[in-house]
């Protein structure tokens, strides 16, 4: 049985209590009164719209997600929407309208995006496709040399082969 120390056994329960003592350290509840609605069922579609939608200077945080003054912005104008009595898609199309596609975080499949939408699968198929034929190449050169090199020389061969090193050695004799 292994003894704690007492100074390590003082901070395992601090580090437990600590999201408890610090509130701050919390996700923070909406603090402005006017970014909430007083019907609960309201109030959860507007967070769900929210959720849905892009804080324009955050990357990729949605405007429920995100503390920036353009997302309290964009929460407000989702709320008084809805307090109005807008449906929930009636609130998403003004602010796309309003926005165009970055606000939304799920953008739709267009024309103009497909292309987006395929390039990293185009991109990894010529990828696979140019790697799989550098291996093929690569595979095919070597065989190929290991076949000639392995056929026996025929007596024609093997006299032009003698007469060539014959004139070679005539040449290293020969001073220059």
């Amino acid at each position: 049985m292994t003894t704690i120390r007492p100074r390590r056994a003082a901070i395992l329960p601090a580090l437990l209590l600590a999201p408890l003592l610090f509130p701050a350290a919390a996700p923070a509840a909406v603090g402005d009164p006017r970014e909430r609605l007083a019907d609960p069922a309201q109030e959860a579609r507007a967070r769900a719209i929210g959720r849905e939608l892009r804080c324009l200077v955050c990357q990729n945080q949605s405007i429920e997600d995100s503390n920036a003054d353009l997302a309290r912005d964009l929460r407000l104008i989702v709320r008084e929407r809805i307090a109005q009595g807008a449906t929930d898609a009636e609130v998403v199309r003004y602010l796309h309208e309003r926005y165009g596609d970055f606000v939304l975080l799920r953008p739709p499949v267009t024309a103009a995006t497909a292309l987006l939408w395929a390039a990293p699968a185009l991109a990894l198929a010529g990828g696979a496709t140019a790697i799989l034929l550098a291996l093929r190449r690569r595979r095919v050169a070597p065989d190929a040399v290991v076949e000639e090199a392995a056929a026996p020389l025929t007596e024609a061969e093997r006299a032009r082969l003698a007469a060539i090193e014959a004139a070679a050695a005539e040449r290293d004799r020969r001073p220059s």
